[in-house]
């Protein structure tokens, strides 16, 4: 892969990471396009990465409010101050429903890791998930969720779809946003829970993907390669994540289910029939 071709694929993912288009099937279906070949999804891992710093900076207030939080449980290790403080304190409650709701994403991603990998390298695959992203979008234009603050039950409901879209071609943000919105939930609250829970499994996969490189090793070149798409992925995760956020509070999700549908059928017709 060329230095160009990762800054141009870094864009493609910081902006459908956020856009409930599914980001990894973008990837995919870019790759194909610019013929591009790539050995297991050590890049889509670190252009996450750079999707992950874009969270953390539009999210910085939540994230470092969850630190604190986090700290007050550290420095009293008890479970009724557990307890305790799951009932008051907003940002500690947030802290354990992205655990639970981490979980079910987890758990698949150890299991079915090889699987997971292979659906990478299938563009019509893709293709055909895209048109599933498109069907969960387009139902979220008859949820009206109103909770703002939800439990555990539904926080591992929402993760199980996160689970879900670790498969290329089901959008992450649209699955786990729309899931919340059919749960009662509001619909930016389930927005702003949906990039939060994002962060440990990004994170995780980034560090096992890192050590990994790290025993094979890697040339100066890919390092450069992934380098180039982890910065250009945040630069451009953050400005579409502060627009989708946007979008999300008009509640006009729904519209982003007829583009799915458009490029998961060019998808068949191209890498299916092969009408192009």
């Amino acid at each position: 892969m060329g230095i160009w071709q990762s800054f141009w694929l870094g864009v493609l993912q910081g902006i459908t990471e956020f856009l409930p288009i599914s980001s990894s099937g973008h990837l995919v279906l870019g790759k194909a396009i610019l013929g591009v070949q790539t050995h297991g999804v050590a890049f889509e891992v670190f252009v996450h990465f750079g999707t992950l710093l874009a969270v953390v900076t539009v999210f910085w207030n939540d994230v470092w409010r969850m630190f604190v939080a986090v700290g007050q449980a550290v420095r009293k290790p008890l479970p009724s101050h557990w307890v305790a403080l799951y009932q008051r304190d907003t940002f500690f409650r947030l802290v354990v429903l992205i655990l639970v709701g981490s979980i079910p994403a987890g758990v698949i991603g150890v299991l079915f890791e090889s699987n997971i990998e292979n659906a990478f390298s299938s563009p019509l695959f893709v293709s055909f998930m895209l048109i599933l992203t498109g069907g969960i979008l387009l139902g979220t234009r008859w949820a009206h969720g109103e909770d703002r603050q939800f439990g555990v039950v539904r926080g591992f409901l929402i993760g199980v779809a996160q689970s879900l879209a670790i498969l290329p071609g089901i959008s992450r943000s649209g699955s786990t946003i729309a899931t919340g919105m059919y749960l009662g939930v509001e619909r930016s609250e389930a927005a702003r829970f949906s990039f939060l829970l994002a962060l440990p499994a990004i994170f995780g996969a980034t560090v096992l993907k890192s050590l990994e490189l790290a025993e094979t090793g890697v040339s100066r070149h890919e390092e450069l390669v992934l380098a180039v798409g982890a910065v250009t992925s945040y630069v451009a995760g953050v400005l579409a994540l502060k627009w989708l956020l946007g979008v999300i509070r008009r509640g006009r999700l729904d519209r982003f289910a007829y583009y799915c549908f458009a490029i998961g059928l060019l998808g068949i017709a191209a890498f299916g029939l092969h009408l192009f």
